[in-house]
């Protein structure tokens, strides 16, 4: 790490050139503005969804995205410099959703680096003691924002049992409302259910489920849930689809089926969620399996992408400069 005053001006970085083309590399990072923090980054988190599909080149054009680029919007760290009118100071440990401040790389996500600067605004405060599973509150905060706020109902069938499969689950257990189904196709992902239930499809004959959750990003399932709609039922999109997706519209009528799709959380979700960790009604842990230096990130991200007994594969940045 260079450095010029008290700020480090550069920065080791994972940078994915191209598809399949990711490296760690040294940035330089913009100074800080009037309100920007300077975050020493502790973890940061792969991402199975969006990320991966900037890895793999299927990512379709996306506002903001080029090539070379910083990935990584689950991140952890301290403060290390912080405006005097800030109420943040150095020394406070935050979850980052990722930064666009480098030169010469698009920062679309920004997480992955071991320095960063980032708004203020942008920074939310957290217990040190909740360590690399700080990172994972903006995934616990889609899967918030999914359910919460006027109109939606919690889901009674969630398709996939990946880690936002397993937080909406968690989340609806949380709420009082009655247990969940999940549906998962590899027989070692059904692990790990505490309080709801997890099944292969074919073992339920379940068709009258009021709103399914589909977190596994595939368009094949579609028409299969439609038929498992109670009438007037609602299947909410919260995986991230890069096919186009369509379905016949003869059964979709006779269930007068309503869609909706969900996007990524907004400030009052990381807040709402924040509180339910700290307060013990929402538990983050077991949904890490996987964590490497963030010296082998190349590796690391191979094996986040292509192993499927890996849920979140986790970064970690302290030994590296």
């Amino acid at each position: 790490m260079k450095s010029k005053g008290s700020f480090a001006v550069q920065t080791t970085a994972v940078v994915l050139n191209g598809p399949r083309d990711i490296r760690l590399d040294t940035l330089t990072v913009a100074a800080p503005q009037a309100k920007d923090l300077v975050v020493q980054i502790k973890h940061s988190g792969i991402s199975t969804g969006t990320e991966k599909l900037f890895w793999s080149g299927q990512m379709p054009p996306f506002p903001g995205m080029g090539y070379p680029l910083v990935p990584g919007y689950e991140a952890t760290g301290e403060v290390v410099e912080a405006p005097q009118s800030s109420a943040f100071k150095p020394g406070d440990t935050v979850f980052v959703p990722g930064a666009n401040c480098y030169d010469g790389a698009f920062g679309l996500f920004g997480g992955a680096a071991r320095y960063l600067v980032s708004n203020e605004d942008r920074v939310t405060k957290l217990d040190g003691a909740m360590g690399a599973e700080g990172a994972l509150l903006a995934l616990a905060a889609t899967a918030r924002h999914a359910m919460a706020g006027p109109g939606k109902s919690v889901p009674d069938l969630i398709v996939g049992h990946g880690v936002l499969g397993r937080l909406l689950a968690r989340l609806t257990v949380a709420a009082g409302a009655p247990p969940p189904t999940v549906w998962e196709i590899d027989p070692a992902r059904r692990m790990g259910a505490k309080g709801y239930q997890v099944v292969a499809p074919e073992e339920d004959q379940r068709k009258d489920y009021k709103s399914i959750y589909d977190a596994s990003g595939s368009t094949d399932v579609l028409a299969q849930l439609i038929g498992r709609l109670s009438k007037g039922g609602e299947i909410v999109l919260a995986g991230f689809y890069t096919d186009p997706i369509s379905f016949a519209f003869p059964p979709a009528f006779m269930k007068e089926a309503k869609f909706r799709v969900a996007a990524e959380w907004d400030r009052d979700d990381l807040t709402a969620t924040r509180a339910l960790v700290e307060s013990g009604a929402l538990s983050l842990g077991g949904l890490i399996t996987h964590s490497s230096s963030a010296a082998d990130a190349p590796e690391a991200y191979e094996t986040a992408f292509r192993d499927s007994s890996c849920l979140k594969m986790m970064l970690n940045w302290e030994k590296t400069s």
